[in-house]
């Protein structure tokens, strides 16, 4: 049991111990770690001058957003906002997302999948995938560098067992072997493993190129027509968010339709593609396992996505898929998205433009990166969590410590004016540290 979660039941104790006995083992299990959103509230309160811990974007003191969908709250029809939405969402959204998804990816152009089912953003989707297919035991594989939340979701609640494989080769690129080598070790001792892939990586801010892309599909169908059962989960958060020479794809066209022993389900929305956190509105698409259409699987998966929902939220809020659904018909939609890509793009440029100088070298190096709001630099000389402290409380800047030796910045939320002043804080906080 985490020592957070048992801090917690001993409080109950103290105070009522029946209240403690009527907990669900899930429930004596649940905590709220000590991550991302902890350090961001620290962040909050002390970072005055720099705050790069949240994962979204900013633009002048405020939050980036669209102008197409801010605009019209006002405009709705009552009948758009008030009532509730079907427990899969409204079906001329899921229909019009599905209509992107195919733009977007020419992979899945005449490939079979159902129709995207709208969830409360991807956490919850997640949350739905774990419950469907994870039992106490059952292996869920990651890269070593990987959200935080993935081990709450899938350990913690269902009980899964998390395994990682190295994230990056000694030369930089994704760890397609490491990768496949364990999924194969990992199957052939259960005959069954769920593994989760998000790309643009979470904290890496990695999109893996052409060929490695082509490598795991190859890879991950050949497993599966060796007789292991793959539920291959693609975590497309950050989709779109490409700013060199990579996949500018989803890995979810490349693996559907393919072998009856692979599962593949998207995860993806318009939390990060369209720049609307706060609206949680997330999709999950279910791939087909055959060359041929599979309408009944498509209708069963969806009646049980249906039946979590109905037991948990009952629905997701009405008024966020309408103004989404608004903005993604905006004549000016794809427009000002490329406007925003453009930004987020000068600003991850801008930091490699920086690292590249090599005077950080001695106290740090960074990742590879390519795409979405993150990067993560190497701390070679001080401990992550010391370093964020000390930047906290005495340069008011906030960063997120991953573990001993890496520190995440969200670029996403970095003026590209601050970005070099930033880097120099945080090495000034290095040669504090070793003084």
């Amino acid at each position: 049991m985490n020592p957070l979660a048992k801090e917690l039941n001993d409080i109950i104790a103290s105070e009522n111990p029946v209240v403690l006995d009527m907990l669900s083992e899930l429930g004596k299990n649940l905590y709220f770690p000590k991550g991302i959103l902890t350090q961001s509230a620290e962040a909050k309160e002390k970072a005055y001058k720099y705050n790069a811990t949240i994962g979204i974007a900013t633009e002048k003191d405020g939050p980036m957003y669209l102008d197409c969908i801010y605009e019209p709250l006002k405009t709705f029809k009552p009948a758009d906002l008030f009532p509730y939405a079907p427990a899969t969402g409204r079906a001329d959204l899921r229909k019009k997302w599905r209509e992107k998804q195919i733009e977007e990816n020419p992979s899945m152009k005449g490939k079979f999948f159902g129709t995207p089912i709208v969830t409360n953003a991807l956490t919850h989707g997640l949350s739905i995938i774990a419950d469907m297919f994870v039992d106490k035991g059952d292996y869920v594989l990651l890269p070593d560098m990987f959200w935080g939340n993935y081990r709450l979701t899938f350990n913690t609640r269902c009980g899964g067992e998390v395994v990682t494989f190295n994230t990056f080769t000694p030369q930089g690129g994704f760890d397609v072997d490491a990768m496949l080598a364990k999924a194969k070790e990992l199957g052939e001792k259960k005959g069954k493993v769920l593994l989760i892939l998000n790309f643009p990586n979470n904290p890496s801010g990695y999109m893996p190129t052409v060929d490695e892309g082509q490598k795991m599909a190859e890879g991950l169908v050949a497993l599966a027509e060796s007789g292991i059962k793959l539920i291959v989960v693609t975590d497309d958060a950050y989709f779109g968010l490409f700013f060199e020479d990579t996949m500018t794809e989803s890995l979810f066209g490349k693996v559907i339709n393919r072998s009856k022993n692979l599962l593949a389900i998207k995860l993806d929305g318009a939390t990060k593609e369209e720049y609307v956190w706060g609206f949680r509105v997330g999709f999950i698409t279910f791939g087909g396992t055959d060359t041929k259409d599979q309408p009944g699987i498509f209708t069963a998966l969806e009646k049980k996505v249906a039946g979590i929902i109905r037991g948990t939220i009952s629905n997701c809020p009405h008024p966020s898929q309408t103004f989404v659904l608004y903005g993604l018909n905006h004549p000016d939609f794809k427009k000002q998205k490329e406007e925003k890509y453009q930004i987020m793009k000068q600003r991850a440029n801008r930091v490699k433009d920086v690292l590249n100088s090599g005077k950080y070298d001695d106290e740090f190096v960074y990742y590879p990166f390519n795409s979405g709001y993150f990067m993560c630099l190497k701390l070679k000389n001080v401990d992550a969590e010391a370093l964020r402290v000390h930047l906290l409380n005495n340069y008011g800047v906030g960063t997120i410590s991953v573990n001993k030796t890496d520190l995440r910045i969200a670029f996403s939320c970095m003026e590209v004016e601050d970005i070099e002043d930033l880097f120099n804080i945080i090495y000034q906080g290095c040669k504090d540290l070793r003084k």
